[in-house]
């Protein structure tokens, strides 16, 4: 097994290193690559040191699977290129999401549809991720109809310089501005770029990547994502309407016995899910489980996952260890 890190410097990067350390990935031989610029730049990994190389010197390595972190556009021009000398790549930017030939995955729900020539896999959003990993099992049992989202996310989504920015504003330093205001102190509902609808991206992918993953295109979804000064997870308050009615004491039974998810639900002793706690883990967190009152069906829960693991680079090793499992790699 020859494996590609590729962003191996980024913030999702070295995230994907720490991950495929936890889990004791097994790799024979492992590339870690960058741009240009940082190829030739030292990393020490377990303990070994590494020289960083630049891409093209990865392809002519012909790895057997690369993990992409490093943006849509290198995505775009070099995926293919690894594809074409039959590298599986499991790309983490949203270039692919889309695409109808591509698989969108989360190991827990939908990796059995992936096949042997499948060469490019997309990994979803982040905050996407998080959401249909706790709705997927209810999905099953009661059916869903509709789910409203308002997300609170961490600076880290953006990377290691909207963290910058939020420390630098933190400690009253002049900060270079990733952001289009101050993000401490402060929250912005504006994630991504705005569409003609009055959407950001980051909302239509939600929308749209919900829909592609449970191969459902009924299902309504509305979202609202928001960014706010912290560090360690996404957040999000989500409303979903049921074609069935439910019990509030089977869904926490049926939450409980769901790969991947923890619940914390024990408002009484202020137990819910918090960014601070779900931070290096790679579960997603699940409380607030409480009817919405106000119409029938309907379900109001309170999410929370560290976005850097199981919104990114655990959710792409978990697939990379699917494809070594089904020995499609």
């Amino acid at each position: 097994m020859k494996l590609a890190v590729v962003g191996a410097t980024g913030l999702v990067g070295s995230e994907i290193l720490e991950v495929l350390d936890e889990h004791q990935f097994p790799f024979d031989e492992l590339l870690l690559v960058a741009s240009e610029r940082s190829a030739g730049k030292k990393m020490t990994y377990k303990g070994k040191e590494y020289t960083v190389i630049g891409l093209k010197q990865a392809v002519s390595e012909k790895p057997d699977v690369a993990i992409f972190s490093a943006g849509g556009s290198t995505s775009l021009e070099w995926a293919p290129q690894f594809a074409a000398v039959g590298t599986i790549v499991i790309d983490n930017s949203s270039a692919w999401r889309m695409d109808a030939t591509k698989k969108l995955v989360v190991p827990e729900i939908n990796a059995k549809d992936l096949r042997i020539d499948d060469r490019i896999i997309a990994n979803p959003n982040c905050s996407t991720i998080q959401m249909v990993l706790v709705l997927n099992p209810l999905r099953l049992k009661y059916g869903i109809k509709r789910i409203v989202v308002s997300t609170y996310q961490s600076v880290t989504g953006t990377g290691k310089a909207a963290v910058d920015q939020m420390m630098a504003e933190r400690a009253g330093q002049p900060a270079e501005m990733v952001y289009p205001h101050k993000i401490d102190l402060n929250v912005l509902p504006h994630i991504d770029v705005f569409q003609p609808n009055g959407y950001t991206k980051e909302e239509m992918k939600m929308i749209l990547e919900t829909k592609k993953i449970f191969g459902d295109n009924s299902i309504q979804v509305t979202a609202t994502t928001v960014r706010i000064p912290t560090m360690g997870g996404h957040s999000e308050s989500v409303n979903v309407e049921f074609h069935n009615d439910f019990d509030l004491d089977e869904v926490r039974e049926i939450l409980s016995n769901t790969p991947g998810v923890v619940v914390q639900d024990d408002p009484a002793n202020n137990i819910y899910p918090m960014p601070l706690t779900a931070h290096k883990k790679d579960e997603v967190f699940v409380g607030r489980l409480r009817r919405d009152e106000s119409q029938p069906n309907t379900l109001n829960m309170w999410i929370v996952a560290d976005n850097l693991r199981k919104g990114a680079a655990t959710n792409a090793v978990q697939i990379a260890e699917y494809l070594m499992e089904h020995s499609m790699a």
